[in-house]
């Protein structure tokens, strides 16, 4: 929750504009965004108290120009205020900061390393992630921890963020009809958690797997069937026998 206090009169989502009108020049802006939240929404399907928004401008002064984040995610707002959806992200009104921002680096450098990364530290978020995936001598995927107002690069992959109880990295995988490396939220173990798409196949294979279940007990259930019917069949032979003998079978001690 935010400490400051912002005046009852600053203006709502509804009144203030809802984009700052900037292309995204990279498909990978909406692509990677859009695999963790639909990551998300399985995961979190259940839960109500979070909000991941993506290309959505933060308004964090009615004076100033939004921050228009790649990604970020909230926890503890609504996730849907009613059927029009949120337009933006206004502080004043939703009094919980993004505990998580992503920029991903496109061809055209918007400071993701220098003016971005003060600007977020300045605002408060928590956690700053920053995926380039034309880097080659430095890591890829930079996780930055506000630690006593200051950012702080986070060693390891993937990255625990237990504030959120969410891991992040990237690895390569298929999304979209397109394998290359992505980003995916991993579990405290660094167990990547499954794409809507591998959850399908991962269901399917569980249904398959439990209709051969099924097919082999009842298999089995008609050879036990028959082997009774033959055990059956075998006894009412032989208490014939005995009786043409004149033996009586029922009297056997």
């Amino acid at each position: 929750m935010l400490d400051y206090k912002f005046p009852r009169h600053w203006p709502s989502a509804d009144e203030l504009p809802d984009s700052d009108e900037t292309p995204v020049d990279n498909e990978l802006q909406e692509l990677i965004p859009g695999l963790l939240k639909a990551i998300l929404l399985i995961l979190w399907a259940e839960r109500m108290d979070w909000f991941f928004g993506i290309d959505m401008g933060i308004y964090y002064h009615p004076d100033k120009p939004a921050i228009v984040p790649d990604a970020f995610l909230s926890l503890g707002v609504e996730r849907f205020y009613d059927e029009e959806l949120r337009p933006s992200y206004v502080l004043w009104d939703e009094n919980v900061l993004p505990s998580f921002v992503l920029e991903v680096v496109s061809p055209t450098y918007r400071k993701e390393y220098t003016a971005k990364l003060e600007e977020y530290q300045a605002l408060g978020v928590l956690y700053y992630v920053i995926y380039s995936s034309r880097r080659r001598r430095k890591p890829r995927l930079e996780v930055h921890k506000l630690v006593n107002g200051k950012y702080e690069l986070q060693p390891g992959h993937p990255v625990w963020m237990p504030e959120i109880g969410l891991g992040i990295g990237c690895e390569r995988g298929n999304y979209s009809g397109v394998t290359r490396e992505w980003l995916y939220w991993y579990d405290a173990d660094g167990k990547r958690y499954l794409t809507p798409e591998e959850k399908v196949k991962e269901s399917a294979q569980l249904a398959q797997q439990e209709s051969q279940r099924a097919q082999q007990e009842s298999q089995r259930a008609q050879q036990e069937s028959q082997r009774a019917d033959r055990l059956a069949e075998r006894s009412d032979r032989l208490a014939q026998r005995l009786r043409e003998l004149g033996i009586d079978p029922d009297n056997l001690g």
